[in-house]
C-alpha cells in the first residue's frame, strides 16, 4: 500500500501532470493515493539501438514508449519522431492521452512513445529501417489488447503501415489492430486523415453555439499548416467560415478580408509554403499569434504561448489542436484576460476518436463508410464536450480545468472499481 507521503518525492513523477492536477485540487483535495496514481506512469520503457545508415555509418537512436494508465483499457497514443523527443516530454503527452481517452469516453488508456531524431535528414530507406527497429525493441510491450500505437508529429500512415507489418512478422499473424492510422489498403479507418481536425471543428461549433457567436461574425487565425492545420482551414472554409491567417514553419500570410483557402492549399502543394500568395500579406509565425482574431487556433507543436509572448495574444478563443501550446503560466493569464482556452485533451482528440473507431473495425473485420465515421465522430465529440461545458458551468475556472475533473473523474472511477482504491465516494465518484 502506497504510503501517504509527499509524492514529489518520487522523481518520475510528471511535472505538468502535477501542475494540472493541483488546479483539480482546488475544488476538492485529491488524496496522496490518488494523486500518486493519476501524476505517475504504470510503466517506462526507454530503448537505445544501433542503426546502420545508408553510408554504412551506424548511428544510435534513442526511444520511449510509456504505457501511463490503463485501468480503463488498453493503453492508446502516438509516436512521434523529432530532434527534441525525452521522457518528460513522451511523459506528459501520455498522461494528457490517459485523460483524453477518458473525457471522450472510449474504453482506453494513455500511452505515448517517441524516438529522438531528424527525420528530414533520412532517406526513406533510412525511415523504414528506423521504424521497423522500434517495433522489433517494444514488440513484447504493444498488442492490440495492451498498448496500440499511432502517428504523431512526423509519422504517416505508410510508416503505421511498415510497423504493422513489422509486428505481424514478428508474431506470425495477422492483426491489424495492434495499430492505427494505417493507410486503407491495410484496413485503416476511413476520415482518420483528418479527423483531428473535424473533432476539433465539431468542438468550435459546440462552444459558438453555446456562446450564440454567428459563424458569419468571427474571424479565424490558424498556426501551422501541416495535415491538422491544413484539414481544420479547408474545414473551416467549406463551413463558411472566414480564415484571415496561416502559417507554416516557413512564415504566414494575412487577409483581413479572408483568405481562399483552396488556393492556400495549391500554393503549399506546388511550393511546400504558403508565403508568396497573390493578394496576401506576409507574416512570421509569431506575428499570426498576435493578431486580433475571435479565434486563434494553434495546430504545430507545443508552447507556442508562454510566458514571453501571452500579454500579446488578443484572440477571444484559443482552440488547442496542436498538443499542449500554451504554457501553464500563459494559460493562467489568458484566464485573467477573459481569453477562453479550449483544452487539447478534448480539442484534438478527434484522432483518438476515429482511431478507436478503426481498432473496433479491425477487431471486428467489418468497416464502416466515411460518413458513417464521420456522423460516429460528431456525435461523441459533441456528447464528450457538452458534458466538459455542464462542468464548467458548475465549477467555474477553465475549461482545461473542467475537463481534468472530468477526465480524472472517470480514471478514478475505474481504479476505484478494479479495487487499487478505496471504494469510499469521493467528490469525482459521486460526481459521476
Amino acid at each position: 500500500m502506497l504510503d501517504e507521503q509527499d509524492i514529489t518525492e518520487n522523481s518520475t513523477m510528471c511535472k505538468i501532470c502535477k501542475i494540472q492536477l493541483d488546479k483539480v485540487s482546488e475544488t476538492k483535495q485529491l488524496t496522496n493515493r490518488e494523486l500518486f496514481i493519476l501524476s505517475h506512469p504504470k510503466r517506462v520503457i526507454n530503448v537505445n539501438f544501433p542503426l546502420t545508415l545508408d553510408n554504412g555509418d551506424v548511428y544510435i537512436f534513442e526511444a520511449f514508449r510509456i504505457q501511463y494508465n490503463d485501468a480503463r483499457g488498453p493503453t492508446k497514443g502516438g509516436i512521434r519522431y523529432h530532434e527534441s523527443v525525452n521522457l518528460e516530454e513522451v511523459q506528459e503527452l501520455a498522461f494528457l492521452m490517459t485523460l483524453k481517452c477518458a473525457c471522450v469516453d472510449i474504453p482506453f488508456g494513455g500511452g505515448k512513445g517517441g524516438i529522438r531524431c531528424d527525420p528530414k535528414k533520412l532517406s526513406k530507406h533510412e525511415l523504414e529501417r528506423l521504424s521497423r527497429t522500434y517495433v522489433r525493441e517494444f514488440s513484447k510491450f504493444i498488442g492490440p489488447d495492451f498498448d496500440i500505437p499511432a502517428p504523431d508529429v512526423n509519422t504517416t500512415p505508410e510508416i503505421m503501415g511498415w510497423m504493422m507489418d513489422e509486428w505481424e512478422k514478428i508474431k506470425d499473424c495477422k492483426q491489424p489492430g495492434i495499430i492505427t492510422g494505417k493507410p486503407l489498403e491495410l484496413f485503416g479507418s476511413k476520415g482518420r486523415s483528418y479527423s483531428t481536425s473535424y473533432g476539433g471543428f465539431f468542438v468550435l461549433e459546440e462552444y459558438l453555439r453555446h456562446k450564440n457567436m454567428k459563424k458569419d461574425k468571427v474571424t479565424i487565425a490558424v498556426q501551422g499548416f501541416g495535415n491538422a492545420g491544413s484539414n481544420v482551414a479547408r474545414i473551416l472554409n467549406e463551413h463558411g467560415y472566414k480564415v484571415v491567417a496561416v502559417s507554416d514553419s516557413k512564415g504566414g500570410i494575412v487577409n483581413k478580408d479572408g483568405l481562399d483557402i483552396p488556393a492556400v492549399l495549391k500554393q503549399k502543394q506546388e511550393t511546400k509554403k504558403v508565403q508568396g500568395l497573390p493578394g496576401t500579406d506576409n507574416i512570421t509565425n509569431e506575428e499570426l499569434l498576435e493578431l486580433d482574431v475571435d479565434i486563434l487556433i494553434p495546430a504545430a507543436l507545443g508552447n507556442v504561448i508562454h510566458g514571453d509572448n501571452m500579454d500579446k495574444i488578443k484572440a477571444k478563443v484559443i482552440l488547442e489542436l496542436a498538443n499542449g501550446p500554451v504554457t501553464p503560466a500563459a494559460d493562467d493569464q489568458l484566464m485573467k484576460k477573459d481569453c477562453v482556452v479550449i483544452p487539447d485533451i478534448i480539442a484534438n482528440a478527434g484522432g483518438v476518436v476515429v482511431s478507436y473507431f478503426e481498432w473496433v473495425q479491425n477487431l471486428s473485420n467489418f468497416y464502416w463508410t466515411e460518413e458513417e465515421v464521420n456522423d460516429k465522430l460528431e456525435d461523441k465529440m459533441k456528447a464528450a464536450f457538452k458534458q466538459i461545458l455542464k462542468t464548467w458551468e458548475e465549477e467555474k475556472g477553465s475549461l482545461r480545468k473542467a475537463a481534468y475533473i472530468v477526465g480524472v473523474n472517470s480514471v478514478l472511477a475505474a481504479e476505484r472499481a478494479r479495487g487499487n482504491l478505496p471504494k469510499e465516494e469521493t467528490y469525482f465518484a459521486k460526481r459521476g
